[in-house]
């Protein structure tokens, strides 16, 4: 199956895609709209658009794995995302992503890609890291 993650945020949302096998997590850009409303729609378009039937959605716990206002406005958009998708198959799930935006600026640096750049694809690639580890789940629960 074809899973969208989605890296919720107020300046940008990052979005992945893995491919239907489920091995290979890919960039794919940002989430267009302003307002959770407007994006949660343009994220489920490009979900309907590229066959996904499962979006992930980046829950930001705190290190101690509490929940702060991050994580509830990300539990507000994943809503969003379901009202938008009511009567499609397309299940929506939170996932822990503690830590992904520090790695994905790592993964940028790494790469020796430049500030401005990694300001536009920061939040894909951490969506990126958001699927490839929902992915690895996946395989180990089977």
């Amino acid at each position: 199956m074809r899973i969208l993650a989605a890296d919720y945020g107020d300046a940008r949302t990052g979005l992945a895609i893995c491919d239907s096998n489920e091995t290979i997590a890919s960039p794919i850009g940002n989430a267009q709209g302003k307002g959770m409303f407007a994006v949660a729609e343009s994220t489920a378009e490009t979900a309907l658009e590229r066959g996904a039937g499962m979006i992930v959605v980046g829950l930001p716990l705190n290190m101690d794995g509490s929940e702060g206002p991050r994580a509830a406005k990300c539990r507000k958009f994943a809503s969003a995302l379901e009202r938008e998708l009511e009567g499609k198959d397309i299940e929506v799930v939170l996932w822990d992503e503690r830590s992904t935006t520090v790695q994905a600026y790592r993964n940028l640096l790494d790469a020796d890609v430049s500030g401005k750049k990694k300001r536009g694809i920061i939040d894909s690639e951490a969506a990126r890291i958001i699927l490839d580890s929902y992915l690895a789940f996946r395989r180990n629960r089977r």
